[in-house]
């Protein structure tokens, strides 16, 4: 069937996706390379890995802290101020990161960085879902999806080259090209919005989630050093953060203008879309710990090379950027339900890992699995999103956002323990046990995925 002019995306929409997709690919890039380097870090600035890791968990943490504050910042400047904001932060904390002289102006800077990167995909969305008013979602979210598809990619290999070749702090550096034409680009072509006047910023929901999300991101962080969830370094931090946003809970339901609406949640599609992003993070944030690890403990892969190796994941998800249009179409229900049906499939001959599969097959095998995830993914933002009224929206994005962190960090945080268990118990099958696990857990996602009404 020939595509009407009606199901294609308006230029000025894609020309405002193009602006915003730059924008993000830089940190998504920082983030992988940033990962691979540690080692380099360490020994480059001669310090231990417990004090190395904070140049990731002092990111993280201010990541977190940075994302409720969005919805309320976007409506009080306006979504292109912040925008640009947002990207000044992120180069000006990269400038400075490859000028630090030592590890604790290193970490400092990386929280700079971390506010800047906290901001910004909650801004994308809210400007990409006002511009299409609700329609055409899933082509939208095919468009805006490929910074996360170039991100794991790339960042392994360039991480490895640079750690390999160059000094740490081209590490940084890298990123300041990149940063400074997604400022130009959204300096003089992203539209004028209007601030809300008498929007007032939620104080005590502030103090009360922001520390909540960075004392649960930072427990679950220690999950895998700690070998586990019982301990007072872990506990300590995750009761804390859950005693704080049970409070923000009660807060939220009972003010007119809260930091986070959590009336977003009374939406079915919406609480749907939330609890499978959440549950995504055990599927793709816990196997990203896991396939480059896999890739190079047990296959005895460089980093470079494993990177190359998890290409065909990539290849996987833009095969996968089709499917937005029949999102549209049919709903996400069908589109969630084989997305997680190819994740399954993709991760199986992984599960058989110490029988050790040939190239072949596990290239295969990532190409379905990268297009499962994908698919997914989209769909699960198409029904986050449908049916959402304008004011909404920087709500809904801040939100949708803090699912994906904290699903990322405990489903990294979960399967980090069963594979150093496993490692332990039984080094020769250690990775096909974990696997294994990665795919039970896929499985949960089928059952609130469910829950989408039929379209």
């Amino acid at each position: 069937m020939t595509t009407t002019t009606s199901e294609r995306l308006d230029p000025a929409v894609l020309k405002l996706a193009g602006i915003l997709v730059l924008g993000a690919l830089a940190p998504l890039l920082d983030s992988t390379i940033v990962n691979v380097a540690l080692h380099t870090l360490g020994r480059d600035l001669d310090a231990p890995v417990s004090a190395v890791q904070w140049v990731s968990t002092g990111y993280l943490l201010a990541l977190a802290m940075a994302i409720p504050i969005t919805g309320w910042a976007v409506d009080r400047f306006g979504a292109r101020r912040m925008w640009l904001a947002a990207q000044l932060l992120f180069l000006a904390g990269s400038v400075l990161c490859g000028v630090a002289w030592n590890l604790g102006s290193l970490i400092a800077f990386r929280v700079l960085q971390g506010v800047g990167g906290g901001l910004m995909l909650p801004i994308l969305q809210t400007l990409l879902m006002r511009a299409v008013d609700g329609r055409q979602l899933g082509r939208l979210m095919a468009v805006v999806s490929l910074p996360a598809l170039v991100g794991p990619i790339l960042g392994p290999v360039a991480g490895g080259l640079i750690a390999g070749h160059l000094s740490w702090r081209w590490i940084f550096y890298v990123n300041v090209p990149i940063s400074l034409l997604a400022v130009l680009l959204a300096w003089r072509g992203l539209p004028a919005d209007s601030p809300r006047d008498g929007h007032h910023l939620d104080v005590t929901g502030l103090l009360l989630l922001s520390p909540a999300l960075a004392a649960l991101m930072y427990g679950l962080t220690r999950v895998g050093t700690e070998g586990g969830f019982g301990h007072v370094a872990v506990l300590g931090p995750l009761a804390a953060g859950a005693l704080l946003l049970t409070g923000f809970a009660c807060r939220a339901t009972r003010t007119a203008d809260p930091l986070i609406d959590l009336r977003l949640f009374r939406t079915r599609a919406f609480a749907v879309s939330s609890a499978l992003l959440f549950l995504s993070g055990l599927a793709m944030f816990g196997s990203m710990l896991l396939l480059p690890l896999y890739y190079q403990q047990d296959r005895g892969a460089s980093v470079v090379a494993a990177g190359l190796l998890l290409a065909p994941q990539g290849l996987g998800s833009l095969l996968a950027k089709g499917l937005g249009g029949v999102t549209d179409r049919v709903g996400p229900r069908p589109v969630v339900l084989a997305g997680i049906a190819m994740t399954a499939l993709g991760t199986l001959p992984f599960a058989f890992a110490g029988r050790h599969p040939g190239d072949l097959i596990l290239g295969a095998a990532l190409v379905v699995r990268g297009a499962g995830l994908s698919a997914a993914n989209m769909a699960i933002m198409v029904g986050a999103f449908r049916g959402l009224d304008r004011a909404q929206i920087p709500h809904a994005s801040s939100t949708t956002r803090i699912m994906q962190q904290l699903g990322g960090s405990f489903g990294t945080a979960v399967l980090a323990v069963i594979l150093q268990r496993q490692l332990a118990d039984h080094p020769g099958a250690a990775f096909g046990h974990t696997f294994a696990w990665a795919l039970a857990f896929s499985a949960l996602a089928v059952v609130p995925a469910l829950w989408y009404q039929r379209t």
